[in-house]
């Protein structure tokens, strides 16, 4: 019996196939099961909670209800297809696995903006931005844009990669898929402007703790290519500590810092200004260069991981026959 492959054969072939077909447009995606789930949820709450603590008991339930329902269809479905052939476990784990990664989704993001800005086609570059940020994007400039770029792969590193991949490592592809759907909430819901409020209170606290750990873990990984890891770290929570956030401020200081740019300034969402504390190296406008960097170094932060879990996946492994063989 092969019921599930070992950690790093699973996670090895999830990155392969998340490289090789990314999320095609014309598949149906996991994640459109669960943000079909999350709207209804939501639509619910709001029609039948109209005060705030009811709300947020009802964002409670949600989440609850959503992460378990995702661990359960994918620990059903390994089982399932374990049931009729143990490769056939396999496959569906590494399925699943690929599923919630997002790295090559986006990397294409990202790289699908160079050829209309080496161009000078802002227009273009801002329709193409447009669809995969929450900002206005109509007045931005090049360096905008490339700002916009860099801090988007950045801020969904962790919690499209690396955090996937973590909890993969722990718990398999069940464990991956609940935190895939946590992120999807999240992304709903976790908001502070009405009606998500009290709603979201509770899966955006529970998203900002599950990805605490994968996002420094990240940053750390990231340290390890540059010159001087402990400076290069002081450094990033030094500048983290400004951000509101408890994850994105770590995960955009270090890639601003890697990249030699400064992220972070004033954004617009519909009309309203934000403005957001500047991370990175002072008056170093990022560039369609940096764009194309900041992916190559999220291609070499998954290797990383890879490289760790399987090393450590080792040394776990020899320990277990070393025990056994002294018992």
């Amino acid at each position: 019996m092969l019921p599930h492959p070992p950690p790093a054969i699973a996670l090895a072939g999830a990155l392969l196939l998340d490289f090789l077909l990314a999320d095609p447009w014309s598949w149906y995606h996991p994640v459109q099961a669960m943000g079909a789930a999350i709207a209804l949820g939501k639509r619910l709450i709001l029609q039948i909670c109209p005060q705030p603590r009811q709300q947020q008991w009802g964002g409670a339930v949600l989440t609850g209800l959503l992460l378990l329902g995702s661990y359960a269809f994918a620990a059903t479905s390994i089982w399932l297809a374990t049931r009729w052939h143990p490769w056939a476990g396999v496959v569906t784990h590494v399925v699943l696995l690929a599923s919630c990664l997002g790295a090559k989704s986006l990397r294409l993001a990202a790289l699908s903006l160079l050829p209309p800005l080496q161009q000078q086609d802002l227009p273009t570059a801002r329709h193409l931005l447009s669809r995969y940020v929450g900002r206005d994007t109509e007045a931005l400039d090049e360096a905008e844009i490339c700002r916009a770029a860099i801090e988007t792969v950045a801020e969904n590193t962790p919690d499209g990669a690396t955090a996937p991949l973590f909890y993969a490592a722990i718990g398999g592809a069940p464990l991956a898929f609940a935190y895939k759907a946590l992120s999807t909430l999240d992304s709903m819901v976790g908001y502070r402007r009405e009606p998500y409020t009290h709603l979201g209170r509770v899966p955006a606290r529970l998203e900002d703790a599950a990805t605490w750990l994968p996002c420094r873990l990240t940053a750390i990984a990231l340290a390890l290519w540059s010159r001087e890891p402990w400076q290069y770290l002081r450094r990033c929570a030094s500048d983290a500590c400004q951000d509101p956030s408890p994850n994105s401020g770590w995960s955009e200081a270090a890639f601003a810092w890697l990249l030699g740019v400064q992220l972070g300034g004033e954004n617009l969402y519909g009309g309203v200004k934000v403005l957001k504390p500047r991370l990175g190296k002072p008056n170093c406008s990022p560039t369609p260069t940096a764009v194309q960097e900041s992916v190559t170094w999220l291609r070499k932060v998954m290797l990383c991981w890879l490289g760790g879990i399987s090393l450590l996946y080792a040394i776990a492994c020899a320990a277990r026959r070393g025990i056994e063989g002294f018992s």
